[in-house]
């Protein structure tokens, strides 16, 4: 083996030694939060109530007394068992809990449209969206 090729060998050798290592990308994908409270099933009920009811629905909920709580969960859970057999299945409430969701969902973009659209034609166009987005600065 002649100079060249030991000078070769060495300096491949250490650039694959000093070399960064790959990054690991995570290619997994995640469901959104259900909500921004800490998930304590023990001591923190705020988590279930958003999920559950939805943030706008868990807020009044706050405000009731537990016999009217009570109440208005009996007609939620009746809403939520599809099949009528006086039990929830963990898919009936999976499907309460995204239909949950989507229904803020659907109403956020609609109060966030109505923010945008400044002359209320039903349109947004690039001016209303422009000055609602950055203001007057542009």
């Amino acid at each position: 083996m002649s100079i060249p090729q030991l000078l070769l060998c060495l300096s491949l050798s250490m650039l694959c030694i000093s070399s960064k290592p790959t990054e690991k990308k995570d290619r997994v994908h995640h469901d959104p939060q259900l909500s921004d409270k800490v998930h304590d099933d023990a001591q923190n009920f705020d988590y279930d109530h958003d999920a559950f009811l939805g943030a706008d629905e868990a807020k009044t909920f706050d405000q009731l007394t537990p016999e009217e709580s009570k109440e208005r969960l009996g007609k939620i859970v009746s809403k939520i068992d599809e099949d009528k057999d006086g039990f929830v299945t963990v898919e009936e409430l999976k499907d309460w809990i995204k239909f949950a969701q989507k229904r803020w969902i659907y109403e956020d973009v609609e109060r966030q449209w109505k923010g945008h659209d400044l002359n209320e034609d039903g349109l947004i166009s690039w001016e209303e969206y422009k000055n609602a987005t950055y203001g007057y600065i542009l």
